[in-house]
């Protein structure tokens, strides 16, 4: 995982500024503020000057404590709040169209059979219905960590936190990003109380699986693994949402192990109960039925997606949580279910 940077003088990266400046905005217009990197949020959350932060994913890289993101420093070059105000205005005005501009060159479109259905998430969406605080949990490997991003604000955590933000602009929502590179369900499992169950999340997005295609794992233990996993999730309270391997070259050149592994956690999700985001399916949609060049959705690397991809993913997600909230609120509870793969 990748934490953001510290501001070192007038050496910022782009992607701190852009962050600096959306939490400043958030905190002068009297918006909950809160960014949680993966490893350390009670300090980034004490570094910010809001006292009812929203949350914005942050992305964490293993072993390395996050750098706080503070907003009470002075100036460097001693501009006043004013000026200040209006960089931040203007770096927000940046980053969303930037953001926006992804999408709007090629948009974001459900798959064409119309078979996706996630299924609901009763609890974060009768929080969420409520608004009462909520706490969503990214975790998995490479891909929730975002590599293939070209900024921060593009991982699909952070899309996420965007999206709900835009659909719920008062909520106090917080997305963590618990992703570490190179993972699979053996090291995940390991590290799931302390990333994962210790912050008491209403939601968990696990993506997983796809390593495990990579490296030749086990099916069966990998299935055994993610399954102890899902009932520990379960017995937290926490809803829970299984995300499968994405399509992509390098996956796809193993494609008997892939479909082997799309058809497991399927499965595990409809024996538990759980929603399940088919990725697989999703993605190969945009391909073969969308007609999209697998380089729309692919960084060069043949395995991870790009900023359009996770955009993608994450506004799709967004949408299967906001459907959600809207079932609770009509006091319509849809059981969790899979429809995509036969069973195995």
């Amino acid at each position: 995982m990748d934490f953001h940077r510290p501001f070192c003088g007038n050496q910022r990266s782009v992607a701190n500024a852009s962050a600096a400046a959306v939490l400043m905005l958030l905190s002068l217009a009297g918006i909950p503020a809160r960014a949680e990197p993966a490893a350390a949020a009670p300090a980034v959350t004490a570094a910010v000057s809001s006292p009812r932060p929203v949350s914005v994913g942050a992305d964490a890289k293993a072993g390395q404590p996050a750098a706080p993101v503070s907003q009470s420093s002075p100036s460097p070059d001693g501009l006043n709040s004013k000026s200040l105000t209006e960089k931040a205005v203007e770096k927000v005005k940046q980053v969303a169209k930037s953001a926006g501009d992804i999408l709007s060159r090629v948009p974001c479109l459900p798959p064409k059979d119309g078979a996706r259905s996630m299924g609901s998430l009763p609890h974060v969406a009768g929080k969420l219905a409520a608004g009462q605080p909520v706490v969503i949990i990214a975790f998995g490997s490479s891909s929730t960590v975002g590599v293939g991003t070209t900024a921060p604000e593009f991982t699909y955590p952070n899309r996420l936190a965007a999206r709900l933000q835009r659909q719920y602009p008062g909520a106090d929502i917080t997305v963590v990003n618990r992703g570490r590179n190179g993972e699979d369900a053996p090291e995940m499992l390991k590290r799931l109380q302390s990333a994962v169950l210790d912050l008491h999340p209403d939601l968990v997005i696990w993506q997983v699986g796809t390593n495990a295609v990579l490296r030749k794992l086990d099916p069966d233990e990998t299935g055994h693994l993610v399954d102890e996993g899902v009932a520990q999730i379960q017995a937290a309270g926490a809803d829970l949402v299984l995300v499968d391997p994405q399509y992509s070259p390098r996956v796809t050149e193993r494609v008997d192990d892939a479909n082997k592994m799309v058809k497991l956690l399927g499965k595990i999700a409809q024996i538990r109960h759980v929603s399940f985001f088919p990725r697989f399916s999703v993605m190969r949609d945009w391909h073969e039925k969308q007609a999209l060049p697998m380089d729309t959705f692919v960084v060069a690397d043949g395995l991870h997606m790009n900023d359009w991809g996770y955009a993608c993913f994450a506004q799709l997600l967004g949408d299967d949580i906001i459907k959600s909230v809207g079932q609770i609120k009509l006091g319509v509870n849809v059981p969790s279910r899979v429809e995509f793969y036969l069973p195995m």
